[in-house]
């Protein structure tokens, strides 16, 4: 289980929500910085998001696949529970308790002012579909998901800053009310391949639910299909190789994920190459090789099904401990009575 000191460390949360396959952006973008800093240097917890997946219209069995598969792929990307903390969202009844006080804390107009919430419904109203009210309220749900621990820290790619800042928002609001019961964190941002772009949309990110997957590596992708993803990606007009994220983003997008892989910087890289093809070659190369363990500790973990369950269990069993003391000095703050 996770280590604990007497003194307290700076902690750090971040999840993963199980809306589709996780894929090579997330894993660059977020995952591999977990596992190679996040874990070592705090008291880091790792959430599978799962009620965050409900907002939209979902087959409930493939949530709960893919919640599964979710966690099973931190674990195998090198996440170790003996330092950090892993679990899933819903079997912590704390994000659900704070969440409301959160929804009481909020206002109505910066919920609505929230960038996802404008795409999302944007998106659902052009299918002809109806908007969940939780696809206004989740943000209230993802401001809880950080308070409940007393976060210092939660690194995020660009898209998600604006959640982080309405967690600000709300515990200040919160503790200048009631009195002080929550930290105010602060947003981490990793300085390369924070946006993995797609293979055949470059300006678009590499979305895990994005319904056309040609330009979409998976991380439990077999590697022949990893190599031809990346062969078939989308280049720019032109035939040299130079780094120009707005002038040649698909070229840019290819050298970031390279750099990447290989710790050069995209600029240097873009010297070695002198035509699209070697560079489509190299990073094909570079992205199996680097999934290949993930891959491979994946299906050992699959076949070891109590060991996952395990950690899931450690991991909701500390995150209940964490996070009890905190929701109910906030429940105790508004003016609730303490629990029968």
């Amino acid at each position: 289980m996770a280590q604990t000191n007497s003194a307290r460390r700076s902690r750090i949360f971040s999840g993963v929500k199980p809306t589709g396959h996780l894929t090579l952006g997330n894993y660059l973008g977020a995952v591999r910085r977990w596992v190679q800093d996040d874990q070592y240097r705090a008291d880091a917890l790792f959430c599978v998001v799962d009620l965050h997946a409900l907002t939209v219209e979902h087959d409930p069995a493939r949530v709960r696949r893919l919640t599964r598969q979710a966690a099973t792929l931190l674990l195998a990307s090198g996440l170790d529970p003996e330092l950090c903390t892993v679990y899933v969202q819903s079997q912590v009844d704390a994000h659900t308790r704070l969440s409301y006080l959160m929804e009481c804390t909020a206002a109505d107009g910066e919920m609505r002012r929230m960038i996802q919430y404008k795409e999302k419904t944007a998106r659902e109203r052009a299918r002809g579909g109806s908007v969940r009210l939780s696809l206004l309220t989740y943000p209230a749900l993802m401001a809880a998901d950080i308070l409940a621990f007393g976060t210092d820290e939660v690194p995020v790619g660009d898209d998600q800053v604006q959640h982080v800042e309405l967690a600000r928002d709300l515990a200040q609001r919160f503790n200048q009310r009631y009195g002080t019961v929550f930290t105010v964190p602060r947003a981490t941002r990793p300085s390369v391949a924070a946006r993995v772009m797609d293979l055949q949309d470059p300006l678009s990110k590499m979305g895990k639910s994005h319904a056309e997957t040609a330009g979409i590596v998976y991380l439990l992708d077999e590697t022949d299909v990893v190599r031809k993803k990346i062969m078939r990606a989308v280049t720019d007009s032109g035939t040299d190789v130079v780094y120009d994220p707005v002038e040649r983003p698909g070229v840019a997008n290819l050298l970031d994920v390279l750099a990447s892989c290989t710790g050069d910087k995209p600029g240097v890289l873009a010297e070695q190459f002198t035509s699209y093809g070697a560079l489509k070659g190299a990073v094909a190369e570079a992205v199996v090789e680097l999934l290949r363990p993930i891959r491979a500790r994946h299906a050992e973990l699959c076949a070891d099904t109590s060991y996952v369950d395990g950690v899931l269990r450690a991991g909701a069993e500390r995150a209940r401990g964490l996070a009890r003391p905190r929701v109910d000095a906030a429940y105790a703050a508004v003016g609730l009575l303490p629990p029968a």
